[in-house]
């Protein structure tokens, strides 16, 4: 497997010098975040992912969960690696000091989230679930509820799912089957069987928090009729500790592709005591404060098992000796060249450096918004925030998953047929990171979301939120002695974005597929614009530094340089996906489904 170390050179140059987190803190009044303090805390999280979760990853993945009459069992390991999680204060970084949280940032949890998804991305499932979990229960429980669950639930004496999909039932949430049924104390009686469930069983807590979506009687049809409610495995005693065995059971585990360490599973509810949260009828709404925090985490994955398969990729790049360099020899007291002298070797590896850091890019500025709504006292910055947010969740969500698989597959593919064998751990990564196109909504839903109900659905103003900070970036920099072209690049991407959504709203004025046939491609366009907007600002700062004469040069000169390759290899991908997006729904649709075959 390959040996992970937390990107600290890179976290540091974008929360200290491209976003200042901590100027951020300061006036959002997070004073117990000083830089000492922020420090401190990543040092002590990289040792603990390093030394603690990523030996347990291969070994997670050989062992896998073992079910026996509805008892799962995690690998060996994991449930002692949980006990340290939570010892260590993990659990509760973020969470609400009300609950016995230490209330630091919510971008500062982010960090800590990235070193434990890419040392071991299934054990990073249990503690993310539950971090869900809480965040739906903080925003819409009513404060009883908050001081049964929450303050277990951050002590990660519980851990916290989420349980929507059913057999017959994915995206299309509104024909669920589970019934919740009110009971004369108030609760309700939840009977159904949920399917995917993450963490929906295992060993690793005193008991489990089931959030799940379910109808009442009386509901109207569709999403309009859905209500969330509250399941524990062990109903709360009057300690409000674990008590009486609740009605819910796990009917087996999936056997997977990947992340088989984290245990997905069946779910039954036989007559399970719930308890409504939020409003009847409008649990969807609930929920989804669940799902943006779970996209967020989705998007993560792809960025994390990315940097785990560029690391392993560039040290067997510069020590694998295949051949000579085309002009000439570089190692002449070798045998051969180490391959990373190669030009396709290198495309590779720009490839995936260029996309992770990109991406984690991205992904900071997503956290800082968290920091904004959650803190900023300001409604009009709350309100900024939010909208950025749902314009952004979607693109984080699809963008970087699909940018993770390509390349956690270039890592496997720069190992050549090592990589194809397990003995390397590279192989593992790619079918980690397949998953991540697919659950928490998959990425053709979240291309229909971006377009159809965020930029569309608010008439293009979340769309021109973000359109308009990347064109007062431009129009501050167009004059960048050494950046301008790159610049006036992403100000033509930039516009032609606008110009693309009018051209598709236009279209489906008169036929509404013309949504659901560009929304792909115009998420991908979006994403490669996104990304390049974060570059510049990397290469900026990093330009900056340079004239400077500030810290490591050669850190920054390989931002220019990436940058560089960014804009001149894999943004104009953006062309192709323009042209796609463009090229309306008669191509996909005018074949009649009897003629495909079969």
């Amino acid at each position: 497997m390959p040996e992970y170390k937390a990107p600290m050179r890179d976290t540091r140059f974008l929360i200290d010098d491209v976003f200042d987190f901590h100027a951020s803190y300061a006036a959002l009044g997070a004073t117990d975040a000083t830089p000492d303090m922020v420090s401190a805390i990543l040092e002590e999280g990289a040792k603990f992912c390093e030394q603690v979760l990523a030996p347990l990853n291969r070994s997670g993945d050989e062992e896998e969960c073992r079910f026996d009459n509805g008892v799962v069992t995690t690998p060996k390991g994991f449930k002692e690696a949980f006990a340290q999680y939570v010892e260590g204060g993990w659990n509760g970084l973020a969470a609400d000091p009300a609950y016995g949280g230490q209330g630091l940032p919510h971008s500062l949890g982010l960090l800590i989230a990235e070193m434990v998804g890419a040392s071991n991305t299934s054990w990073g499932m249990y503690p993310g679930l539950t971090h869900g979990a809480m965040s739906a229960i903080h925003a819409h429980g009513t404060e009883e509820q908050k001081q049964t669950y929450l303050t277990q639930l951050t002590e990660g004496r519980w851990t916290g799912t989420m349980c929507l999909t059913e057999p017959q039932c994915g995206t299309d949430l509104g024909i669920i089957k589970t019934r919740a049924v009110p009971q004369a104390d108030g609760s309700y009686a939840i009977s159904g069987t949920k399917i995917f469930i993450s963490a929906g069983e295992h060993d690793m807590s005193e008991n489990i928090v089931h959030l799940v979506l379910a109808k009442l009687p009386d509901a109207p049809a569709g999403t309009k009729g859905i209500s969330l409610f509250i399941v524990p495995k062990f109903l709360p005693g009057s300690d409000g500790q674990a008590g009486a065995r609740n009605g819910v059971s796990c009917g087996s585990i999936e056997h997977k592709m990947g992340i088989k360490a984290s245990a997905t599973c069946v779910i039954n509810f036989d007559g399970a005591t719930g308890f409504l949260i939020g409003e009847a009828n409008k649990g969807l709404n609930c929920m989804f404060t669940m799902m943006n925090h779970a996209r967020l985490g989705t998007g993560m994955q792809g960025l994390c098992l990315g940097e785990t398969s560029f690391q392993g990729a560039l040290r067997y790049a510069n020590d694998r000796l295949q051949m000579r360099s085309l002009t000439g020899p570089k190692a002449p007291d070798k045998a051969a060249d180490p391959i990373i002298v190669h030009p396709d070797v290198r495309r590779m590896l720009l490839t995936m450096k260029a996309f992770n850091e990109g991406n984690r890019a991205l992904a900071y500025f997503t956290a800082q918004l968290i920091d904004q709504a959650h803190r900023t006292e300001s409604a009009e910055q709350r309100e900024e925030a939010d909208n950025l947010l749902a314009l952004l969740t979607p693109i984080c969500k699809a963008f970087m998953t699909e940018t993770g698989q390509e390349v956690t597959n270039l890592g496997m593919q720069v190992f050549g047929g090592h990589g194809y064998i397990r003995e390397w751990g590279m192989e593992q990564l790619v079918r980690d990171c397949r998953i991540a196109q697919i659950y928490e909504g998959t990425n053709g839903i979240q291309a229909l979301d971006l377009l159809g109900r965020k930029v569309l659905g608010s008439q293009g103003k979340l769309l021109r939120g973000f359109t308009r900070i990347v064109h007062k970036f431009c129009e501050a920099q167009g004059e960048h002695p050494q950046l301008k072209e790159q610049v006036a690049q992403l100000a033509t991407l930039n516009r032609q974005w606008g110009e693309l959504t009018q051209t598709i709203g236009m279209a489906a004025m008169k036929n509404p597929d013309e949504v659901g046939a560009a929304s792909v491609d115009y998420l991908m366009f979006a994403g490669y614009v996104t990304l390049a907007y974060f570059w510049l600002r990397m290469a900026v700062v990093a330009q900056q530094k340079l004239d400077d004469g500030a810290g490591d040069a050669a850190f920054y000169q390989a931002k220019l340089a990436t940058c560089a390759f960014y804009f001149k290899r894999l943004l104009p991908r953006t062309a192709a996906h323009l042209a796609a997006a463009e090229a309306g729904s008669d191509c996909l649709m005018g074949l009649p489904a009897e003629h495909f075959g079969l």
